[in-house]
């Protein structure tokens, strides 16, 4: 099994968004509910994701779709942030994020719903250089701190200042992508960066400090579709939280297959893919977006508010209760999915 050690866990991904001319031949939407050979399951794969990337290699999810005359296209994430606008721009039907991602996303109108959980990982942390003079969260005020808004890691940030006595005001947020920020670590652009595993990981593997850590900072990992998938083809869904479970399920009896896979698509040193899967990422959690997951969304929801992402309470609020559609994880059958 997984370690159930909670440590942060993350989002590198090796590419930006690959919503390109090969990827979206036409509405991802329309391709979901095509006929024949030209239907279409768009869906992504991404870093921070490591049973998307198990499922893809594997090609579990592209045989069985096939034995539905269903095309499967993948296409990479680089972050909850590009996740949450393929999602919006029905350039995929499926997506991964950070829990808080997906509420901010359906908060300011996107028709998604959480149909699964992924992962329940500690992957968000504040770095600092190695040779860094910051001791403490406080230390931050004046300084300039790189994170990737609309990712749990910036939440993390804001939650972690709001801790300390302080506010997004008493620091200069330089918005990059998860990777563009640990370079900026690296060349002195910026005093700290609220970073993401694996990225994280390898930072730390070359040097880097974790300034701070909070497992209560962090949100579950995500599965996100599309409402109007969901409504047209709920069978692909389903497919898809299967696929997940399988995935799951061999993950938990393969880990060091599974850090292997990661380390291959996300360039990592084997040792470092170990410790984020071993040792960062809980993934041997239950499927099923239930209470647990509300709860500490809720927690979060104050924040997204008070930092200006959602313009008043009353859209979280109702965000939060039509977020979860559970009806795939809770009929979850890895079995359906034939493979080794």
């Amino acid at each position: 099994m997984l370690s159930h050690r909670f440590t942060r866990r993350t989002a590198l991904a090796t590419a930006a968004l690959l919503i390109g001319a090969t990827a979206l031949t036409g509405c991802a939407g329309e391709n979901a509910t095509a006929s024949g050979s030209d239907k279409t399951l768009s869906i992504d794969f991404a870093t921070y994701n490591p049973l998307s990337l198990v499922i893809k290699e594997k090609g579990w999810l592209d045989d069985a779709a096939k034995d539905q005359g269903v095309k499967v296209e993948w296409v990479q994430s680089a972050g909850s942030n590009k996740a949450n606008e393929a999602l919006r721009a029905d350039a995929v039907n499926v997506g991964s994020t950070a829990g808080s991602a997906a509420l901010l996303a359906r908060s300011n109108g996107s028709p998604i719903k959480t149909i699964d959980l992924y992962s329940q990982p500690e992957w968000a942390a504040l770095v600092v250089a190695k040779d860094s003079k910051i001791k403490s969260v406080k230390d931050l005020k004046g300084k300039t701190v790189a994170a990737t808004k609309g990712t749990d890691p910036y939440f993390f940030l804001l939650q972690a200042l709001e801790q300390a006595g302080l506010s997004e005001k008493d620091i200069t947020v330089q918005n990059l992508q998860h990777a563009d920020g640990r370079t900026a670590l690296v060349n002195g652009s910026v005093d700290a960066w609220s970073g993401l595993d694996p990225i994280m990981a390898a930072a730390e593997q070359d040097g880097a400090k974790l300034l701070y850590r909070n497992l209560d900072f962090n949100t579950y990992g995500a599965l996100n579709a599309r409402e109007d998938f969901i409504k047209q083809s709920p069978e692909l869904a389903q497919l898809v939280v299967d696929s997940y479970e399988k995935a799951r399920e061999w993950s938990g009896k393969h880990p060091e297959e599974t850090a292997k896979i990661l380390a291959d698509v996300a360039g990592l040193d084997p040792k470092v893919a170990a410790t984020v899967i071993e040792e960062r990422s809980n993934l041997d959690v239950s499927a099923v977006p239930g209470t647990e997951y509300t709860k500490v969304l809720k927690t979060i929801a104050p924040t997204l508010v008070a930092s200006g992402d959602v313009s008043k309470q009353e859209s979280v609020d109702e965000a939060l209760a039509t977020l979860v559609d559970d009806q795939f994880a809770t009929k979850a059958d890895p079995t359906k999915i034939s493979g080794e």
